[in-house]
């Protein structure tokens, strides 16, 4: 074993004392070492931790705001729905009337520019008519007997379901056939 070189004089100073307790001194010094070794990785593994917590809520709070501005507009489009309803109705009875006159034709504007701008913030109307029934997407009003459509078949919109990017604002109001009555 090679000699270690000797400790200068000033560091023999800070050494503790011999006195025949050096093996005594040392395995207190090591149990010291060890305790404080446990405590330091016991407080690192703490500290990374806290920092994957940290960044977890910092990533959940990123996406619910991504969530929050992206439907934001949803209430606002749900309680404008009803007046374009109503703009539907006017112009279906303008259509029924024959009535071409300006004023349907600034209805049929006015509604124009309100789909236009509702989908500019991503608000789209569904497609409902002639697709199979699907509760999650349509509310059935009615059933109707149907020999030209299969059963659960969407014969008719009622009102106009509406989405905003992925989920359902509001369900379309559908007519629904049934298989026709034996006799």
């Amino acid at each position: 074993m090679p000699e270690l070189p000797p400790i200068p004089a000033e560091d023999q100073a800070a050494l503790p004392a011999s006195n025949g307790q050096s093996s005594v001194d040392d395995s207190d010094l090591r149990q010291r070492t060890e305790k404080a070794e446990r405590q330091r990785d016991e407080y690192y593994t703490l500290l990374k931790q806290a920092q994957a917590d940290y960044e977890n809520a910092h990533q959940r709070n990123r996406r619910e705001r991504e969530q929050e501005r992206k439907y934001m507009a949803g209430p606002l489009a749900k309680e404008l729905l009803p007046a374009l309803d109503n703009l539907e109705r006017a112009l279906a009875s303008a259509k029924e009337a024959d009535d071409s006159a300006a004023l349907a034709q600034g209805v049929a504007l006015v509604r124009s520019q309100l789909l236009d701008a509702l989908r500019r913030h991503g608000i789209t109307r569904m497609d409902a008519e002639g697709k199979p029934f699907d509760p999650n997407w349509h509310h059935a009003v009615m059933q109707v007997p149907s020999a030209d459509h299969p059963a659960n078949t969407i014969v008719q919109v009622l009102e106009h379901g509406y989405m905003i990017h992925d989920r359902v604002l509001r369900p379309a109001s559908v007519v629904i056939s049934s298989p026709p009555k034996r006799e």
